[in-house]
């Protein structure tokens, strides 16, 4: 019997491989990594918003159960927020364990395709498998025949640029390589090394205020310390999130603590600034907008401006994409950012994960495409869908198991242009002020 291959460690795909066990289907898990939940590894000193109910998934819960491992209940700080390195510690790397040789590390995937037909042929397509191509750590290829693919290899190690267009600004891929520009959220240690010099942070989301809250502890503690909020657009608009309103209590405190801060002065938010270049000043970065303002020299810039889905091996795949988020297009038309407003967004399954290729499926956080704020608890319903399809349990694969959390917070791009100090349309967003203003955030989980 051929494996139904999951591609990722991460959350969803060893939960996709629980809800496959049992179902009686064999899951065979290929992880580019060297370990369980590599992408998250990467932000392990981050604190998520989501609490430990909704971090579990019902299958895998199940799964490990009968080992004696119980649910983790608390984080360490005694909340039940845990960070990054907490769930792989209590939930993530137990899975892999459990689900032992059907995970396989180091293994990159870098083609997907149907056996004996390239992507323009259709005779007998549906009746050949699916054809899996990837390559180890020590650079051998291999290939494996699989009955169905589920991707969950997320967005992580595709960051977007700062550049306005979704290019890179111009020598900014130069600058990243010296390390002044980065992707990542520093930790404290990191943030304190900065203590004294200037840091941008280029970025309108949770991460890039998670990276905000770090420095501007630092900037109050050393007062000499400059911190830049960049954000492309002319309002502050929904930077802020939903606050009270906001279902998830930590990602609506997020939100209100970056507008307590906006009236202390610890950062500085620069509005308006589409990144043009980034020019490299003496071994700083200096950053020019489109309209040529150049912000002073930093030290350190991060770049925390959203992910993009790698479709790079998956091109002798059809796919039914968006073309503007490179989503699943039943899924781009729930999270557009361009029209979404205030108000839960629908949970996603089987039906809408499905492609033109028959048996193959994208979910996790690369199933939201370009658009941000996507959550642990749509990703396991995603699978559990996907599976039961898989399965030939229709009736299990339509049903709806989740109702997402309300954002509070309106979405859209309406007021992208609109200059600094006008106000957004939206009733449950906040004005932007008149003149730019200084943020400084208390520490807060983040994003992902």
């Amino acid at each position: 019997m051929r494996p139904v291959v999951v591609i990722g460690a991460g959350p969803q795909g060893l939960a996709a491989a629980a809800h496959l066990i049992e179902r009686g289907l064999e899951p065979l898990v290929l992880e580019a990594g060297d370990g369980p939940a590599a992408s998250v590894a990467d932000w392990g000193h981050v604190r998520l918003f989501s609490g430990w109910s909704e971090l579990v998934d019902g299958a895998a819960q199940r799964l490990l159960e009968p080992t004696g491992w119980k649910a983790p209940t608390a984080a360490a700080d005694g909340t039940q927020y845990p960070t990054g390195s907490e769930w792989i510690e209590s939930y993530l790397a137990p899975l892999a364990q459990e689900l032992g040789e059907r995970v396989r590390y180091g293994s990159r995937v870098v083609g997907v395709a149907r056996k004996g037909r390239d992507l323009s042929v259709d005779a007998g397509r549906d009746s050949e498998p699916l054809v899996v191509q990837l390559r180890r750590g020590d650079g051998a290829e291999a290939r494996v025949e699989a009955s169905a693919v589920i991707d969950a290899s997320g967005t992580w190690t595709t960051p977007n640029p700062a550049g306005a267009e979704g290019l890179p600004a111009l020598g900014e891929t130069a600058a990243r390589e010296t390390g002044v520009v980065a992707t990542r959220i520093p930790n404290a240690d990191e943030a304190q090394s900065l203590a004294g010099k200037h840091i941008v942070v280029v970025g309108n989301g949770h991460s890039a205020a998670t990276a905000i809250t770090a420095l501007a502890d630092v900037a109050k503690r050393e007062p000499e310390t400059h911190v830049s909020w960049v954000l492309r657009r002319g309002t502050v608009g929904n930077t802020f999130g939903g606050g009270a309103a906001d279902e998830l209590p930590e990602r609506g405190a997020l939100g209100q603590r970056a507008g307590r801060a906006v009236r202390h002065g610890d950062v500085e938010m620069v509005t308006a600034f589409r990144t043009e270049r980034i020019e490299l000043v003496d071994g700083r970065a200096a950053l020019t907008a489109e309209d040529g303002r150049t912000l002073e020299p930093a030290d350190q810039v991060y770049v925390l401006t959203g992910f993009r889905p790698d479709l790079t091996f998956l091109t002798e795949v059809r796919l039914d994409l968006d073309l503007r988020l490179q989503a699943p297009a039943k899924v781009a038309t729930e999270v557009d950012p361009n029209e979404h407003s205030c108000g839960s967004v629908r949970a996603t399954g089987a039906a809408d994960l499905a492609h033109p290729e028959s048996n193959f499926y994208i979910v996790g956080a690369k199933s939201y495409g370009r658009a941000p704020t996507f959550l642990a608890l749509t990703g396991y319903e995603q699978v559990r869908s996907v599976v039961a399809e898989i399965a030939g349990d229709r009736e299990a694969a339509a049903r709806v198991d989740l109702v997402l959390p309300d954002t509070g917070v309106c979405g859209g791009a309406g007021d992208f242009d609109a200059p600094a100090g006008s106000q957004l349309s939206g009733a449950c967003c906040a004005p932007a002020p008149a003149q730019p203003q200084s943020v400084e955030l208390g520490l807060s989980p983040a994003a992902r």
